[in-house]
């Protein structure tokens, strides 16, 4: 019986995996056409011939016409700045409906739950006259200062204070722990896998992230590596399938080293945050 059982699981878990070796070889189909044509000259960008040469003029070549050390430096920038700003902001307001009891203390935490349904797309006109009012178009500050609050961080980070045995707040206390010596020292290190997996989607989202750094950047200074990828790849400088597919994996490419090197910690912190 046991045999025969075994034998229907298996059945029943083939489509399965059918399935999903489709989906891994149409997710991967891309990257493999981007790195054979960022390897050999433009004559072999469209032609699959094994016999080609390789070559790593094409990264040199993009990186020689466009300024990409700007680029990332912008874009490491923003990242880290909208990081740090959401980690204080968020840490706070999480702590706050976590532990404290206040008038109305419900319906703020409704509405920051509202915010998780509303597209950032649907506010970018308002967002842009805001900017502009205070002045903040073309800056680095401009294009997070939409993002330093993350609805997601703080339901995510509430969720897990919530969790946090009051036994060690209480001893915390009795210590003479300040309110913010009890979430420095209690909260914070216990909440340390959320910190990770919530800081991994903020900086991969806020790297690629393009519509609304395409729309309050207008210059070299303050845009993102996205931005510049599209204004290089415009048909202003000309259709170079083998340059351009080389400047697209110099972009990509500190987030695919980062998540080779640190794959198992990543999957470990997804995990341990309850994140699905």
């Amino acid at each position: 019986m046991s045999a025969a059982s075994n034998s229907l699981q298996a059945r029943a878990g083939l489509p399965a995996t059918l399935g999903a070796w489709v989906l891994a070889i149409a997710w991967i189909m891309p990257f493999l056409y981007a790195l054979w044509a960022a390897v050999h000259p433009s004559e072999f960008a469209t032609r699959l011939v094994f016999t080609a040469p390789l070559t790593l003029s094409n990264f040199a070549a993009a990186w020689d016409a466009a300024p990409f050390a700007r680029y990332f430096l912008n874009t490491t920038l923003l990242v880290a700045l909208i990081l740090g700003i959401q980690l204080v902001l968020c840490t706070l307001a999480a702590y706050a409906f976590a532990r404290y009891a206040f008038a109305g203390k419900n319906v703020l935490f409704a509405l920051v739950l509202v915010q998780l349904m509303v597209m950032p797309e649907i506010l970018i006109v308002r967002n842009y006259q805001t900017l502009t009012t205070l002045g903040f178009v073309d800056t680095l500050f401009g294009i997070g200062l939409p993002y330093f609050a993350s609805a997601f961080a703080i339901f995510l980070l509430r969720q897990t204070f919530m969790t946090i045995p009051k036994e060690l707040v209480e001893a915390a206390e009795m210590e003479g722990a300040s309110p913010l010596q009890v979430l420095r020292h209690v909260y914070i290190p216990l909440a340390k896998p959320v910190y990770l997996a919530f800081s991994l989607v903020s900086v991969s989202y806020h790297w690629n992230n393009f519509l609304w750094p395409l729309v309050v950047s207008n210059s070299v200074g303050s845009r993102p590596l996205t931005v510049g990828l599209q204004v290089f790849s415009s048909s202003d400088q000309g259709i170079d399938w083998s340059i351009i597919t080389a400047a697209t994996l110099l972009t990509s490419a500190p987030l695919l080293i980062g998540f080779l090197i640190f794959q198992r910690q990543f999957v470990q912190s997804f995990m341990r945050a309850g994140i699905k």
